[in-house]
């Protein structure tokens, strides 16, 4: 690295005013020099302004204050110095991968010929693994190749310094982990001057020199600096032993916890939750609770030689096979496996949405043949009404499974959850009005507010950036503790999956996925995501579940040979 930055800013502010004319302020004084050849990583929490910011590196936003200086000179709009790869692939589907790429390549390097600007774009498509695909349209790509030729594209401008605008994020953990490498092997190769804006910790640490973490909004600013001093290559199982890694893991993830906690976005309830039993869980017949006393609490849920089988146009699919699972009242279990290893599958059979093919599921010695509300799930999306409140949404639920309670009561179950989840201040507020991760604390409290037997999580937190996950995840721990009901988490988080269960249950690849390896996870509870990252028990326990991913990487077959 050469000894003057290559990119540098200062005092950079910006603010935006609203339709309403109230102004937002979203960066307050910035100030970052890059080195050539240098791999920044800007991590922040959503909101934060870290595509304010990386979108004024590229020119396409003009700061109120400061300045932005390439080799000592002020930038002045976008240009071909500056690639940027949004987090949207913004991909022509009607053009071909080697055309999407070329129209960048003709409109950056017009003095070249049309043989050397076709070789460019020949070039940097099969740097990034697409030689192939040259031909395919972007309907024909999955959305990890689609994010590829965005980044062929850019590379294809020749950039002093490559943007990259959390190209990721929006990608599952396996075809994320795919690109991460594919980034590395760009900046070794090409040895770019890179800045990656992430919210993903991980994602930073594997991949970047430094890492520079944003405060939250407003007036974000530059908390803190760290510099990764981690050996290079960086495998991401290997890295997990290395005490560098460990330590500076631990130190940003409890910089960003305080920065956190600032906010306190778990709740209090001004309200007490009443004792009141919900329909579904009344009683049943004297007879049939004697019979049933012995098996309660042991054996509370059971999955028994669970088949799944979809018809296809080339027959009949078996997508689980032999799934075998045991589970206590109170426990906590998480489902972690590569994306189309059935894992969804198994928690909508559960949920009584999906016919079972073979073999059956007992819930409290009742076999479940249809849902119901005794099984709350959150999706991924939680699939609120949008024209109705925070508290109409909860309360549509609330009124089935509370038919017998008093008006003042059902409002008060519904006060309670919302409240817990953070959500004193929004509970007027239209589902259309509310962020991604305000309205998945919705859907936690109506499942909560249920007081299910059995509440069934499918990846709940999969589409919000990492830290807001953080936060939502910390939501669950704590409305969990106080709860204690049985719980099946779909994950494809391997610290999510350590903080929330009692066991990490681990899915082989599809087809014909069934259990492969089941971990046992002795950690204190109540669960702290600072304190486990002392304990001696966790990256022994993230090993393990890293090393069974790592195996099932390439498939069955792979894994097998």
């Amino acid at each position: 690295m050469s000894e003057l930055p290559i990119l540098s800013l200062r005092g950079v502010s910006k603010s935006y005013t609203g339709k309403t004319g109230i102004s937002s302020h979203v960066l307050e004084r910035i100030d970052l020099d890059v080195h050539e050849g240098e791999f920044i990583a800007i991590l922040g929490f959503s909101g934060a302004g870290k595509t304010t910011l990386i979108s004024a590196i590229a020119g396409l936003v003009e700061p109120d204050e400061g300045e932005i200086l390439l080799r000592g000179n002020p930038i002045d709009g976008p240009d071909k110095e500056r690639g940027l790869v949004f987090q949207s692939y913004s991909l022509f589907p009607w053009l071909a991968v080697e055309q999407n790429v070329a129209l960048a390549v003709d409109a950056v390097h017009k003095d070249r010929t049309r043989a050397e600007r076709a070789a460019l774009v020949k070039q940097k498509v099969e740097l990034v693994g697409l030689g192939h695909a040259m031909d395919r349209k972007p309907a024909q790509l999955s959305g990890g190749m689609r994010q590829r030729v965005a980044v062929a594209r850019a590379l294809a401008m020749e950039p002093e310094i490559l943007l990259l605008d959390e190209p990721l994020s929006a990608l599952d953990a396996l075809t994320r982990a795919k690109l991460q490498d594919e980034i590395e092997r760009i900046r070794k190769e090409e040895k770019r001057t890179i800045i990656l804006v992430t919210n993903d910790v991980d994602e930073a640490l594997l991949l970047a020199d430094r890492v520079a973490v944003l405060t939250p909004a407003p007036g974000a600013t530059i908390g803190q600096i760290y510099d990764v001093d981690v050996a290079r290559p960086r495998d991401r199982e290997r890295v997990n032993d290395d005490s560098h890694f460990q330590t500076l893991r631990k130190q940003i993830v409890s910089y960003l916890g305080s920065l956190n906690e600032e906010s306190g976005s778990i709740g209090e309830s001004s309200v007490d939750l009443p004792r009141v039993t919900p329909l579904d869980l009344a009683p049943p017949p004297r007879a049939y609770r004697e019979a049933a006393q012995s098996a309660v609490s042991t054996r509370y849920l059971e999955f028994f030689k669970l088949d799944k089988v979809y018809p296809t146009p080339k027959g009949p699919l078996k997508v689980v096979e032999n799934f075998n699972l045991l589970m206590d009242r109170g426990e906590f279990v998480s489902l972690i496996g590569h994306s189309g290893c059935g894992k969804s599958t198994v928690l909508t059979m559960a949920a009584g949405l999906n016919a079972i093919s073979g073999g059956g599921i007992v819930l409290d010695n009742r076999e479940i043949d249809l849902a119901g509300p005794d099984k709350a799930v959150v999706f991924q999306a939680p699939s609120l009404m949008p024209w109705l409140t925070a508290r109409q949404n909860v309360a549509l639920g609330v009124e089935r499974v509370y038919p017998h309670a008093s008006r003042a009561e059902r409002r008060d179950i519904v006060d309670y959850y919302l409240e817990r989840v953070g959500l004193v201040d929004a509970m007027e507020k239209m589902a259309a009005e509310l962020s991604n991760g305000m309205r998945q604390r919705v859907g936690i409290a109506r499942a909560f507010a249920l007081s299910p037997r059995l509440l069934l999580l499918d990846e709940p937190f999969g589409m919000l950036d990492s830290l807001t996950r953080w936060d939502l995840q910390d939501v669950l721990v704590e409305v969990w503790n106080r709860t204690k009901v049985t719980a099946i988490m779909v994950t494809h988080d391997v610290d999510e999956a350590i903080l929330l269960a009692d066991r990490v249950v681990m899915m082989t690849n599809g087809p014909k996925a069934t259990i492969g390896k089941i971990l046992e996870v002795d950690l204190p509870r109540p669960r702290d995501r600072r304190a486990l990252l002392d304990h001696p028990k966790f990256y022994q326990y993230r090993q393990e579940v890293l090393h069974f991913l790592a195996e099932y990487d390439h498939g069955p077959q792979a894994q097998a040979a």
